[in-house]
């Protein structure tokens, strides 16, 4: 081969390399566009908050509220997604499921006197039973056929739910006491105990679920059902437990929050109606099926609603949140997580 040749060839490769190089930094940068724009516009946020009250008190007692509330909304959006992602199910119940377990919340104190928190357990129990039930009797019959079928179910067991607590309890607004709740003070801003005691249960049930998901043999199954059932039958996976189990696990989720939530909301059958309406803006948001998407999704719409609040002073505090929705599914309609897939 002549040196001529030898050049040629060489820089014909160089070429490919940095071909290459461009195409993955261009990719990654694709990527990265949509985490930019959401953290100018938290950033925006901020400003157009401080701004708008000129206070810093005020503007970061909205901010550390705003995080308090996004681990809640993460756990309910976690529950959510985690049933999309492995049953290919949008569960409109699931606003229902929160309510029932801020009602069991209540029954457990009216009838024990116990501390709220002491309900946790029988809570998570008692939806994810529920929650099984629902998936096997209702729901099984009608996996891999039409969306509407489901979608029609989960819409009909939310009003019957929500029927049936109004007849039991009537329509009478409740509430769960703490015989004592304190402010706590962070950095100037003041939340209260109970808030905080929310935040944290919430991420530690959400990291519990994602070490599941991600570490244990049956997390390992239910990942295997969500990327094919099929195949995962063939290998020897009850797909049918595998689907009933997890659907329990979504409405455990919703049932821990509404057990978390139950010492500063009001209780009344429709509360979870607002909540639905937030998990399903987390969990597009973050990537439908996209487990970690709705933990950081939820923290990002809990923020966006606080800080909207203060800087759209006369506004629904949702304005601000369903604004970025729409922001989002125009530059990235898959969601921030989400694959070309969802």
């Amino acid at each position: 081969m002549s040196p001529t040749q030898t050049d040629t060839n060489t820089l014909a490769s160089i070429d490919e390399v940095e071909a290459g190089t461009g195409a993955r930094l261009m990719k990654n940068l694709r990527s990265s566009t949509p985490a930019l724009i959401m953290l100018l516009v938290l950033v925006a946020l901020f400003v157009a908050a401080l701004l708008r009250s000129g206070s810093m008190a005020i503007t970061g007692q909205a901010l550390l509220t705003g995080i308090v509330t996004g681990g809640v909304y993460s756990l309910l959006a976690m529950g959510l997604t985690l049933i999309f992602g492995v049953l290919d199910i949008v569960n409109f119940a699931h606003g229902a499921f929160l309510t029932v377990g801020l009602f069991v919340t209540y029954q457990v104190v009216e009838s024990t006197g116990w501390n709220p928190y002491f309900a946790l357990p029988i809570a998570i129990a008692a939806l994810f039973i529920i929650g099984m039930a629902v998936q096997f009797f209702l729901l099984h019959r009608t996996m891999g056929g039409g969306l509407e079928s489901q979608l029609l179910i989960t819409l009909g067991l939310s009003l019957l739910i929500a029927n049936v607590l109004l007849m039991i309890f009537r329509g009478d607004p409740l509430s769960v006491n703490l015989t004592s709740d304190p402010g706590v003070n962070i950095l100037g801003a003041v939340v209260s105990r109970s808030h905080i005691i929310a935040f944290v249960g919430a991420l530690i049930l959400a990291g519990v679920v994602y070490l599941v998901l991600d570490r244990t043999p049956f997390g390992r199954a239910i990942r295997a059902v969500a990327a094919s059932s099929q195949g995962a039958g063939l290998v020897g996976i009850n797909v049918r437990t595998v689907y009933a189990v997890t659907f329990g696990l979504g409405a455990a989720c919703a049932g821990a929050a509404g057990m978390l939530i139950a010492p500063f909301t009001t209780i009344t059958p429709t509360a979870g109606d607002q909540f639905n309406i937030l998990a399903f803006v987390v969990v597009v948001m973050g990537g439908l099926g996209n487990v970690m998407g709705a933990l950081i999704g939820g923290l990002i719409v809990g923020l966006v609603e606080q800080l909207g609040g203060v800087a759209l002073v006369g506004q629904s505090p949702l304005l601000g949140v369903f604004l970025l929705f729409l922001l989002i599914l125009l530059i990235r309609p898959q969601g921030l997580f989400g694959g070309k897939s969802s």
